[in-house]
């Protein structure tokens, strides 16, 4: 049976027609032996397919992977199908594991392999200094740099599904297909641009373990409220810590167990009876709910402790607001230094950064940092600090020293 797809070794060359369909690895052997071809790879493009709906884990899928000359699916629903020497391949440091909006794959990653791949390169992050946006897809940046126009009608289906359909497979392999010839161009751009480095924090980021890791206590900071009382906000981090639990235990999507919005109106009107549930939104089963008694015990828990544990930016005090007039000009700036570079603006800061920044010179944020405070961070000191003018000239901007 053949598992793979032979590819041309040319990196800026593309597939033009669909190549002949493969079936995915479904035997350890078939597996060991296409790992043992990829282990002289310098690198790897990476992706995989997964659901989600009805879980809390992700459930894999789908694995593929290409080194330039070759393309595999593996299909880890398979039975007796072994994994770990694949998992000894993406710990392999001579590598590097390619993928694109890395983030739910490195998820999948830890969960089953216990760490992460190592070392990773995210061409979605690498495009937010080319020039390409914030989240750029990979089917808009394939054919920005490869002039080449991907079928996505396969992009909503059900992987879990046996057996996968010829269409899927080619949908699936063109993903690492695609990625393993991107990645060449887009590392000599970026050091033909000297802009290797700029990228170093965001993949430490992607590289940290913290970063893929849900701890119920932290499971609040998910939730998009308002400003709470310390007293309601305290119940809401209690409420979303058992939640998270149950939803890991059981799991099922943290919707699933209860509603964000339910949550937080349990925070804030703390029934202390089973008849008061009648008044809470979309609690479920009302008043003959299972869930009523867990919670009533995480409600009476809640009311015993301090609410020295509240987080600062909720412990009742407005927040200072930063003057409106030096956060446009920031804004504008940011803009001006980002369409002036070709970058991201989330790459450079984020709103809250400029709310930092609009209020203290030495603000603990990445703006002031490195390359960020080069091209951003001491300009926008100097425009806060009235050392720096902006006009316009001929429609464009322009900074004026004072």
């Amino acid at each position: 049976m053949k598992t793979a797809v032979n590819m041309s070794r040319n990196p800026v060359s593309t597939r033009t027609t669909t190549p002949k369909t493969t079936e995915p690895i479904t035997t350890t052997e078939a597996l060991n032996a296409v790992i043992e071809r990829f282990r002289s790879a310098s690198f790897l493009a990476v992706d995989t397919e997964f659901m989600r709906e009805k879980t809390y884990y992700p459930q894999l899928c789908l694995i593929q992977i290409s080194d330039g000359d070759e393309a595999v699916c593996i299909d880890p629903l398979a039975q007796g199908l072994e994994l770990g020497k694949l998992w000894d391949l993406m710990r392999n440091e001579d590598i590097v594991k390619v993928f694109h909006a890395a983030h739910q794959d490195l998820e999948i990653f830890m969960n089953l392999m216990g760490d992460l791949p190592r070392p990773v390169y995210d061409t979605q992050i690498a495009a937010m200094v080319m020039g390409q946006g914030d989240q750029v897809g990979y089917d808009k940046l394939v054919k920005a740099v490869l002039d080449h126009d991907i079928d996505k009608t396969s992009r909503f289906t059900d992987w879990s599904k046996r057996p996968l359909s010829d269409r899927q497979i080619v949908y699936a392999l063109d993903d690492v297909i695609f990625l393993a010839q991107l990645y060449p161009i887009i590392i000599d751009r970026l050091d033909k641009q000297g802009r290797v480095a700029w990228l170093a924090d965001e993949f430490d980021r992607l590289a940290s373990p913290d970063t893929y890791r849900t701890t119920p206590e932290d499971a609040w900071k998910r939730i998009k409220i308002r400003h709470m009382k310390p007293p309601a906000m305290l119940r809401l981090m209690h409420l979303a810590a058992w939640r998270e639990s149950e939803a890991q235990t059981r799991n099922l999507p943290r919707n699933r167990i209860v509603r964000d919005e339910t949550l937080i109106d349990l925070a804030g009107s703390n029934p202390e009876t089973r008849s008061a549930f009648s008044k809470i939104r979309n609690f479920p089963g009302g008043t003959d709910g299972k869930l009523i008694d867990p919670v009533l015990k995480v409600l009476a828990k809640t009311a015993t402790e301090s609410l020295a544990d509240v987080p600062a930016r909720d412990n009742g005090k407005r927040p200072k607001r930063p003057p409106v007039a030096i956060m446009e000009l920031l804004r504008v700036l940011l803009k001006h230094v980002t369409d002036d570079h070709g970058i991201a603006p989330r790459l450079i800061a984020s709103a809250d950064d400029l709310e930092a920044l609009a209020l203290d010179d030495n603000a603990p944020i990445r703006a002031l940092d490195g390359w960020r405070r080069d091209i951003f961070g001491t300009p926008a000191l100097k425009l806060k600090n009235g050392k720096t003018a902006i006009a316009i000239e001929n429609k464009k901007i322009k900074l004026i020293d004072l």
